[in-house]
């Protein structure tokens, strides 16, 4: 599928390109405290026009960082970071969803179906993601998908003041050939 055409279907979502146009939704879901406090710092709070502009910008036609479609306008974002030298067929996936649409299964769909993706059109050996240990819900989305927990980072992390510890998990080719991606 050409860069410029990427759409893949979840079923409750879809994953598509960001696009100009996706800044007024883009603001009102990502600028969210509760959103927020489960990203690292680099996701700005709150969040403006301004950043919803940069980040479009920088996305623009990236087949890794996508937007999460919901009822036809961006909710949430996705990507996948892929590693480099030895790390080359690894990527991080990290991901968020407006606070509006929590509990409806649309983030299980999006990492369910962007893991897949990584696999299969990028040819990835391992995609791994650390959620901060204090968002079980995240965790939760990442089990819900195979990924395994493969440790816990201790007091990896700080976040409002706070140290926190960050919980690694992780899918690989070789898990998913022995059991598919559930739809």
């Amino acid at each position: 599928m050409p860069r410029d055409e990427v759409r893949l279907d979840c079923g409750l979502c879809a994953l598509r390109l960001w696009r100009e146009g996706d800044e007024p939704a883009l603001v009102r879901h990502a600028n969210s405290r509760a959103v927020w406090r489960g990203l690292r710092d680099r996701f700005p709070h709150p969040y403006t026009r301004a950043d919803a502009e940069e980040w479009i910008s920088l996305c623009r036609g990236s087949a890794t960082r996508l937007a999460i479609e919901v009822g036809g306008e961006a909710a949430g974002s996705i990507a996948l970071e892929p590693g480099d030298d030895i790390n080359c067929r690894t990527a991080e996936i990290g991901y968020w969803l407006g606070e509006a649409l929590w509990g409806r299964g649309i983030a299980t769909a999006a990492v369910r179906v962007m893991t897949g993706y990584g696999f299969e059109a990028l040819g990835l050996t391992r995609v791994f993601a650390v959620p901060l240990a204090n968002n079980p819900a995240s965790a939760r989305v990442l089990e819900k998908c195979g990924y395994a927990l493969e440790g816990r980072m201790r007091r990896s992390a700080i976040k409002e003041g706070v140290v926190l510890d960050q919980l690694l998990y992780a899918i690989t080719d070789e898990d998913v050939s022995r059991a598919p991606l559930a739809p």
